[in-house]
């Protein structure tokens, strides 16, 4: 496995694993990589349906030439402080910082003589590059502004909204871990609940939608090819960091069908994996023999790569989605699609992966399996609602 980039780079060009590359932890990096790669594809739906004629742009009014304000002043001279100062404390405690940057991110640990300097400066010089572009009289223009044009800002609130919700919904899944270590839990870079991530990612997105007259339906179709994209990609992230996203014990022989192909796919142990403990679900982590680095344990069973699984999954819902984008022309049907596939999909795949159960009206599921179930009937009965709707509009009545 590869916990971070330093291992990931040994993998590929054989350099030495646990040097500075290790700050940056591989299934952040594919997180980020997975926003990314949703904000590609959302941008180029709302484009082309902007080019159908489905969006009309909303005119914003642009001053240019004014001084800069105290608040935009204010915000940089915070972010200068938190980069100067984060930055600092990081340099000075690089080992700690190496093995754990959540705790220094996420946590009051700072240099505060960095961050008064950073923050000076990057206040500073918001307010010196806003003198050198002001203007004696600043000048009000109105520019036409379409959905696509404001990717960046949806993109800040679905990830900003998606990782807490992700994070809120696993500590509920694990609310007594999250009891006796309160702190550790809220700062731990692990631990996200996919479907937690996507319902309070859907109700940021919808709240700017709606401050900003961003007309919904055509902008969830717009939407559900790029959330499965994003989804796929950052399954890739907890497969190589090995991140426990795995699934249950897989003694059984691979089958003759799957002959061609490795035994990682059928059933693996994850070594070095990013959890670094014997404390691992479904079975014990045991050390790797003779293994001198800072991540040294494997599952001392092997189990199902569920993650792998997963994204061949959402490879597939992704194909059948961006099929159908141009085919559907009931605006919404696409999005109650996406529903019904993810939740099949995540529904199917709890089946042999590890999480925690609940007593549901004396039923075992887990809670990845009770949302796949409201999320498949929310779809369905969207989906019937949305083809009775047009059939309504377009059947005329009998004379």
């Amino acid at each position: 496995m590869y916990p971070d980039l330093s291992y990931l780079f040994h993998g590929l060009i054989g350099t030495a694993p646990d040097n500075w590359l290790s700050i940056f932890k591989t299934f952040g990096f594919f997180l980020a990589i997975a926003f990314l790669a949703s904000a590609i594809v959302f941008s180029i739906e709302l484009r082309r349906k902007a080019q159908e004629g489905v969006y009309q742009p909303d005119k914003v009014t642009v001053t240019e030439g004014a001084p800069a304000g105290i608040m935009e002043i204010a915000m940089n001279a915070l972010v200068g402080l938190l980069l100067g100062g984060k930055g600092w404390y990081a340099a000075q405690h690089f080992e700690a910082f190496r093995h754990d940057p959540a705790s220094v991110i996420l946590s009051g640990k700072i240099a505060w003589g960095a961050g008064i300097v950073g923050a000076l400066a990057l206040g500073g010089l918001t307010w010196w590059d806003a003198r050198r572009k002001q203007k004696a009289t600043p000048v009000v223009r109105t520019v036409t502004v379409f959905p696509h044009d404001r990717i960046s800002e949806l993109t800040v609130w679905a990830a900003v909204g998606g990782i807490v919700g992700a994070k809120l919904f696993d500590l509920f899944d694990n609310w007594e871990s999250f009891l006796n270590d309160p702190i550790g839990s809220l700062t731990s870079g692990g631990g996200l609940a996919f479907f937690g991530g996507l319902v309070l990612g859907f109700f940021a997105v919808v709240a700017y939608m709606y401050r900003h007259k961003i007309p919904f339906w055509p902008t969830a179709d717009a939407v559900s090819p790029a959330l499965a994209t994003g989804y796929g990609v950052g399954r890739i992230g907890c497969q190589l960091s090995g991140d426990g996203d795995w699934g249950i014990v897989n003694n059984a022989p691979k089958p003759g069908w799957m002959g061609f192909l490795p035994d990682w796919m059928w059933s693996y142990n994850y070594p070095h994996n990013v959890l670094n403990t014997p404390h691992t679900d479904p079975v014990p982590s045991v050390g790797i023999e003779n293994c001198t680095w800072d991540y040294c344990y494997q599952l001392s069973e092997p189990v199902f790569p569920t993650p792998l699984y997963e994204i061949l999954m959402m490879s597939v819902v992704v194909g059948i989605l961006w099929m159908l984008r141009k085919q559907i022309k009931i605006q919404g049907l696409l999005f109650f699609i996406y529903l019904a596939l993810t939740a099949v999909e995540r529904f199917i795949i709890e089946k042999i992966r590890v999480n925690v159960v609940h007593d549901v009206f004396g039923v075992k599921m887990t809670q990845a399996e009770v949302i796949s179930v409201v999320l498949f009937l929310i779809a369905a009965a969207g989906a019937v609602y949305l083809i009775r709707k047009d059939k309504s509009k377009t059947t005329s009545p009998i004379e």
